[in-house]
């Protein structure tokens, strides 16, 4: 194949040169053929008549052409045709089995090519099989849609893994996205069950504090119950109830056509790419929902290219035509659950601990995605981070104090001192000796709502001061001034203030 360029220099050289086919041929390293050819369809197009300064300009200008229609194959011959034809076959009846994940790609294909011996390349055969299948599935045409404020909102899951603290674990992420200002709302949950797709919602419409007329979701296993027919699905009693509390309509897209629902599928990729491309390790879940909201914030006030508007801007123009938002709908799900001999209740294999002295008894468990509430006649009584591992004793030490007061011996090899985080560290430290005091200086704490971290920071102080040593009355009377909210003066020796805090701890020395 020559260029244009070379095309023009066989011309100029034979018309305004003079030169011979044969020379020319030499000088520019290309067949004699090939310069006869041009030259003779030069000469036929002067001879036609037309004015000689068009022909050169026009001829000179037309790229070179080539006649490949009627140029048989010399790879893609009819044998390799029949080979890639059996092996989509097979694809199609995979898919009719579904396994539509086990179907071959086209560098598998191209593979088993070149294990028979067939010497054909990766491009060939993409650009057969993109042939085949445009003449099986024509091209689909998109509809430009036209939304009106207020009316459609999009819904969709979207898997993350993130680092926290040091593991690495899968989140699902629930995403919304308003059709009418592209303003974007996500959480992030442990699954895609139904306890997180009712909070989701619940979360998302109190966030804009109105509802939208129209909700759309793909065929998620949360929102469709079953398929009636082709075209029809039965919802879910969870969207069923979500629909006759906020009296929103919804509409399916059809199967595997997540692009009816556009822009929330975009709104995935772009959130998890922009929230969590940047930073994927946090110390806990909090940490990360903090770090997402964040992100979607700045995302919400970024100027749109087609409006020139913020998502926040044109929600606000959309805020009126909302549905108003009715009371907020409780989502948890309801269990009667018995106490055992070690004060837990068992949930889906793992065990969360309730107070000592409800052994034996029954316990009303309300459980939401993220925590579980236990009631003992309408009190609550404990509330727990709610686990998804498996096995997993979640248990806070504050439930068994009754019990340690009676046996004080039990509480160094105890799991639920072995969970308790620094409280473990503070009686290594300075109670391996005083199992009492330190479950004494504990009770103190629950019956003062004291916080780990505010007995940490008491702790600190007393250590970096002159004290001697560290005993339960010393932290109690730091932890009971309130008025210095736990603080303690920088000790000198020169202040009155010094001598006056130093006198009232060596009373409590002596």
């Amino acid at each position: 194949m020559i260029s244009m360029y070379t095309k023009q220099e066989i011309i100029l050289k034979s018309h305004r040169e003079g030169k011979s086919q044969r020379l020319i041929s030499k000088e520019l390293g290309i067949s004699r053929k090939t310069v006869k050819k041009y030259i003779t369809q030069f000469d036929a197009r002067l001879q036609s008549g037309e004015p000689p300064q068009e022909v050169i300009s026009t001829y000179l200008s037309d790229p070179p052409t080539y006649q490949s229609e009627k140029r048989g194959k010399t790879k893609l011959t009819t044998e390799v045709q029949d080979t890639i034809d059996a092996l989509l076959a097979g694809n199609e009846e995979k898919k009719l089995q579904g396994l539509r994940k086990q179907v071959l790609k086209k560098c598998d294909i191209l593979a088993l090519l070149q294990e028979q011996g067939i010497d054909i390349g990766y491009t060939t055969v993409c650009n057969y099989i993109k042939e085949k299948q445009e003449k099986v599935t024509p091209k689909e045409a998109y509809i430009r849609q036209e939304y009106v404020p207020g009316e459609v909102c999009e819904f969709d899951w979207g898997e993350i893994k993130l680092y926290i603290g040091e593991k690495l674990l899968r989140f699902q992420l629930a995403v919304f996205t308003t059709a009418y200002s592209n303003y974007r709302f996500a959480a992030i949950y442990q699954r895609q069950d139904t306890l997180a797709f009712m909070e989701s919602h619940v979360s998302f419409f109190e966030h804009l504090q109105g509802v939208h007329k129209e909700m759309v979701y793909d065929n998620m296993r949360v929102a469709v119950a079953r398929f009636i027919g082709p075209h029809q699905k039965e919802p879910t009693q969870a969207l069923l109830q979500l629909r006759g509390h906020y009296q929103f309509s919804h509409r399916f897209c059809n199967s595997y056509r997540g692009n009816e629902k556009g822009h929330v599928e975009r709104s995935v990729e772009y959130i998890r790419r922009k929230s969590f491309g940047v930073k994927c390790h946090f110390k806990d879940l909090e940490e990360a929902t903090a770090w997402l909201l964040a992100k979607i914030t700045v995302l919400n006030n970024t100027r749109q290219r087609l409006t020139g508007k913020t998502a926040n801007e044109l929600l606000a123009d959309e805020r009126a035509s909302l549905l108003p938002l009715p009371t907020r709908l409780l989502c948890s799900d309801q269990i009667q659950l018995r106490v055992d001999k070690y004060a837990t209740v068992s949930y889906k294999t793992n065990r969360y601990s309730v107070p000592d002295d409800l052994v034996g008894a029954f316990v009303q468990a309300k459980i939401m995605s993220h925590q579980i509430w236990f009631y003992h006649k309408d009190c609550k009584v404990a509330t727990h981070v709610r686990s998804y591992h498996r096995h997993e004793w979640v248990i806070k030490i504050d439930h068994y104090l009754n019990t340690f007061k009676r046996k004080p011996g039990a509480l160094a090899g105890s799991m639920a001192l072995a969970s308790s985080g620094y409280l473990k560290q503070l009686y290594e430290t300075h109670f391996m000796e005083e199992s009492r005091n330190f479950i004494d200086l504990l009770s103190y704490c629950q019956q003062h709502a004291i916080t780990d971290e505010k007995l940490e920071q008491a702790v600190k102080k007393l250590t970096q001061s002159p004290v001697k040593e560290l005993t339960t009355e010393k932290i109690k009377a730091l932890l009971g001034n309130k008025q210095d909210e736990f603080r303690v003066p920088v000790w000198t020796q020169t202040t009155a203030m010094a001598k006056s805090q130093l006198q009232q701890l060596s009373a409590l020395i002596n």
